[in-house]
């Protein structure tokens, strides 16, 4: 089904430049990535081809700063890519962990390919994306037309710098509300800096499904209850656990490029069944966090960077986030004669100069008849190995899995 643009995706919009500004230590950087596990070498050839085909769609855009004040910062075509890197590796998951870094869109290409061959002969391929770029469903998107010879060309708007300053500032002084008052507050301390540790885990889709409907639940509020239950079961505290849980707000047939989401939460208690998350989600998915009280969003274009991060911090940051990034499409199994044994989709982190408030967060796709988990912990209070991350989720898995 063909994808309908926006007529505004030339612009970067509130939350594209949230995480704009997090490549410059003002906020948490955040990178989404696509991973493919194959039990044979690399099909070098299909993979280069894949590459260009990226270059040539929407990942293929750069940051250009504006002078007019107001004005958004825009969106250029850019067929400036990084070369594949091949490589050796003992471990997958900590090569796949150190492969985010320099994806800053505004100073360089933005998303890089790599991969690496494993001991056991097997090879690992990646995808990063800056987030400010696509959000899971955008780098899904172009990985498949991608894959599938399909150029999808972002289709850039055209109006002016000065249009687009009069559309922002008549926005905020139309919605402009003074801020209600209110009381100092102390500022928390920093707590100390600590590198985040993943675990990766694939297991049977149909009897994660079957669990799911034994126990009152849903295949997603089961997930979500798995990974409430991995953070207690790493040593957090036994109160209630707040949850961000992102929504995917596009409409049907919109454009898939750049980021359309929003984030719903909820909150679970020690005692909640599979059930009782299944209600609290339901509820969790309808109730969107928002932004400071008064003031519209836009009001953020007109802000140097260090204020709006300011205005902006800690935005969706709950104790667990909960992404069910869903069913990836069939294409996404295979890279020419190199078949996927399991994939993995989620966000990392790379060069964190502060510590979120969030402890865990949990990233869930399905590939065939297999779901794959990945967890990302920033818990060091707690967690001090991926085996202990491994361990705990193993345990609050309801099927058997197998560690990547």
């Amino acid at each position: 089904m063909p994808r309908t643009p926006s007529t505004d995706l030339d612009r970067l919009s509130v939350v594209d430049e949230i995480f704009l500004r997090a490549h410059r230590g003002l906020g948490t950087p955040t990178v989404m990535q696509g991973l493919w596990l194959t039990d044979d070498p690399v099909d070098r050839e299909a993979l280069a081809v894949v590459h260009g085909q990226l270059a040539r769609g929407p990942l293929g855009r750069q940051v250009r700063r504006v002078r007019v004040p107001g004005a958004r910062a825009r969106w250029e075509s850019s067929t400036q890519t990084w070369p594949i890197v091949y490589s050796a590796a003992p471990d997958p998951v900590t090569w796949a962990d150190a492969q985010g870094g320099d994806l800053d869109p505004s100073r360089g290409p933005g998303w890089r390919i790599s991969a690496c061959g494993l001991p056991n002969g097997s090879s690992l391929i990646s995808l990063v994306s800056s987030h400010v770029l696509a959000d899971a469903r955008g780098l899904i998107a172009a990985v498949d037309d991608a894959l599938l010879g399909v150029s999808q060309q972002p289709l850039l708007a055209a109006h002016s710098d000065w249009e687009d300053a009069r559309q922002t500032w008549r926005t905020v002084f139309r919605e402009f509300r003074p801020r209600p008052s209110r009381s100092a507050s102390t500022r928390t301390p920093p707590r100390p800096f600590a590198p985040p540790i993943s675990a990766i885990l694939s297991f049977s889709a149909p009897e994660f499904d079957r669990s799911a409907g034994e126990s009152g639940s849903t295949p997603n509020s089961l997930f979500v209850h798995t990974v409430a239950s991995v953070l207690y079961a790493t040593g957090f505290p036994k109160r209630p656990i707040d949850v961000s849980l992102p929504v995917d707000t596009r409409a049907p047939g919109a454009a898939v490029i750049g980021n359309a989401l929003a984030m719903g939460s909820t909150t679970i208690e020690p005692t909640d069944s599979p059930t009782d998350v299944r209600a609290k989600c339901g509820d969790g998915f309808g109730h969107r966090m928002s932004g400071p009280k008064g003031i519209p969003e836009e009001f953020l274009h007109l802000l140097p960077d260090r204020l709006a991060a300011r205005a902006t911090k800690g935005a969706g940051e709950l104790d667990i986030l909960c992404s069910n990034i869903g069913t990836l499409p069939d294409s996404l199994g295979q890279v020419g004669a190199s078949r996927a044994r399991s994939v993995a989709a989620r966000a990392i982190h790379p060069g964190l100069t502060r510590l979120p408030r969030t402890r865990l967060s949990g990233y869930l796709c399905r590939s065939g008849d297999e779901y794959t988990l990945s967890l990302v912990s920033l818990d060091r209070e707690n967690v001090r190995s991926r085996n202990e991350l491994q361990a705990a989720a193993m345990d609050c898995l309801p099927v058997r899995a197998t560690a990547w």
